[in-house]
Parts: structure tokens; sequence; C-alpha cells
């Protein structure tokens, strides 16, 4: 049985991970910025805890009374983050460091935070949330893609860093999973070029996305949950789960087309 922190756990792949992992027994602890959006959650065990990644004295205060109540904490799942679309011309830069600070700051910072009390129990699991879009891009995903890529590097260095204090750092890396991640991307992605000289291509690539996320291609994410449950239980477990649909495929087609053929393909994709 672990102690474990999962953020982004109100909704999507976080809170069915939270529901596998308290199900197997383990003590989890579900965070997100809303409580009442966890109450649900309760029923399969799960703790309710208010974390917000973009704020450092709530995710002191979170870490603190985990420790408090449970005397360590044993994984971290680092699972909130968000698809902000837009051309590069287009999206604000306070909007592209919103998406860093989600999607990549918030992480590091909790990561720091339960470092200390993983290394002096000479254990413990890091598990971040990236995607496939960490190793490849799609089309006017810039600021999304790049704090992928960042949260690759990242945890690349942190598995080296951490290996000789007993912790095993892992990346679960999603193709296209049936969520309401890709509204959202959508969604940010026309609003984003409302007037401006990318309207037209980022309307069509929004209807393109919700098309894709509409339909029956993407996987399940229960998908995402099992890998999540690997990369915890494993004795050994995987530094990346390269898991959902179009995922392996295109990250091979991106290895071994010429660069202007696979930009043609994920521009053309929807």
């Amino acid at each position: 049985m672990s102690v474990i922190l999962i953020t982004g756990a109100s909704s999507g792949i976080g809170y069915q991970t939270a529901e596998v992992l308290a199900k197997e027994g383990h003590v989890v602890y579900g965070a997100a910025r809303r409580l009442d959006k966890l109450n649900t959650l309760k029923q399969y065990g799960v703790k309710p805890i208010s974390l917000d990644v973009t704020n450092d004295e709530s995710m002191e205060k979170a870490v603190s009374e985990i420790i408090k109540q449970e005397g360590r904490i044993d994984v971290l799942i680092n699972n909130a983050g968000y698809g902000s679309y837009g051309a590069v011309e287009d999206v604000d830069l306070e909007e592209a460091k919103r998406q860093f600070d989600v999607n990549l700051f918030g992480m590091a910072r909790l990561t720091q935070l339960v470092l200390p009390y993983m290394r002096a129990q000479q254990s413990g699991r890091i598990i971040n949330t990236s995607s496939m879009g960490g190793r490849i891009v799609s089309y006017m995903g810039a600021w999304y893609h790049a704090t992928k890529y960042a949260v690759e590097a990242f945890s690349d260095a942190l598995r080296m860093e951490t290996a000789d204090f007993g912790i095993k750092v892992s990346l679960i890396e999603p193709g296209g999973i049936k969520t309401n991640w890709g509204f959202i991307a959508a969604d940010h992605l026309e609003e984003s070029a409302k007037g401006g000289a990318y309207e037209q291509q980022a309307d069509k690539a929004a209807n393109g996305m919700r098309k894709q996320y509409s339909s029956n291609m993407m996987s399940d994410p229960k998908i995402i949950s099992k890998a999540m449950s690997k990369a915890v239980n494993s004795r050994h477990p995987r530094p990346r789960y390269l898991i959902g649909m179009g995922a392996k495929p295109l990250v091979f087609a991106k290895t071994i087309l010429p660069t202007r053929a696979f930009d043609f393909i994920m521009k053309h994709a929807s």
C-alpha cells in the first residue's frame, strides 16, 4: 500500500486513475483547485485535497497536510494540465506563461516539495503526465507542445538525478484519449485567432479537433489509468508509457519520415 498524491483529479484521466488506485487499496489523495469537484471520489475512498499548482502556498499546505496525516508520500502523480492552442503570432505571452505555469512549473515545484521526504525514506515514485505531444508537434499547438517537450526533458533529468536515492521517475505519454481535452483546446484555438490572419486556418483546425474527439477513434481513458497503475505497482516501472490512439505509429512516423513530409501530415491531419 502506497500513499499517493495525484493532481488534476477532478476529471478525465486524473479522476479515473484516482478511482483505480484507491480500489487497489492505496491511500490516495486526489487534488484539484475546487474540492466540490472531488466529492464523488469519496465513494471509492479517495481523500480530496485542495491544491492549485500555480500557487506555492497551496502546494506547500497540501504536502504538509499529507505528511501530517500519513507520515510519508510514496507516489506523486503530476497530472494537472491543459492544452492551449493558437498560432504563435496570436497567443498572448501571458497565456503562454500560464500554460508553462500549469503544465511545467507547477509540476516542478510540487516535485521539489515531495523530494526531501522521498529521499529520507530512500524510496518513491514520481509519475509525470506528458503526451505523445512531447515527442511530436500538431498544427497550431506551439505553446502546448513546448510545455510537453519541456516535461519530457525535465523528467529525463529528474530520473537520473534521483535514481541513487531509490526514487523512480516515469512519463505517461497518451495519444488520442476520449476526454474533454480536445474540445477545450479547440475553443482556445478559435478564440485566439478571432479577427486575425490565421482565423480561417484556426477554425478549420478547431473543427477537425472536435470531429476527432467526438468520434470513436479516441482511446478509452481507462488505458491511461492502467498504465498509471503499472507505474505505481511495478517493481521496475518503465521510464515511458507511450499509449493510446495514434501514439506509437505517429512517433515512429516522425522518426523515419523527412521533416517536411511529417509537417504536411500533421498540418492536414484534421
